[in-house]
């Protein structure tokens, strides 16, 4: 049962740091565009426009995903209590691959949005 809940714990980390950094993204993204924390791709790096707008845009995303994160990491982990640890860390360690994967999906989404709101020289399109 330690294991169980030892997964149980760790594939939370995910969906409640995708929550956390969603809020602070979405509240304010890093003051300064750096190369070592935030949401940093060629197109969001541009200006202080673009950086502020990917960071609010992919706060949104995270979090929102962080929330339906948490219930679907929960209800398959319900279905191995009790079970053999090596069943609890195959179910844990794919619901910890499937969280991953979702982390990157917003990108694809942000770079789309930027796409639509800002020319490739990060100059704002004119409605």
């Amino acid at each position: 049962m330690g294991f169980w809940i030892f997964m149980l714990l760790m594939n939370l980390m995910i969906p409640l740091m995708m929550i956390g950094f969603g809020k602070l993204f979405v509240r304010s993204a890093p003051k300064e565009i750096n190369p070592l924390f935030g949401y940093r791709t060629t197109m969001s790096m541009k200006n202080q426009d673009t950086w502020s707008f990917a960071h609010a845009c992919f706060g949104r995303y995270w979090f929102w995903l962080g929330i339906i994160l948490i219930p679907v990491s929960i209800i398959p982990m319900l279905f191995v209590t009790g079970a053999k640890e090596s069943t609890v860390g195959i179910v844990g360690g794919g619901l910890c691959t499937f969280e991953c994967v979702c982390m990157l999906i917003p990108i694809f989404f942000v770079e789309r949005a930027l796409r639509q709101h800002f020319d490739r020289n990060g100059k704002r399109r004119s409605a």
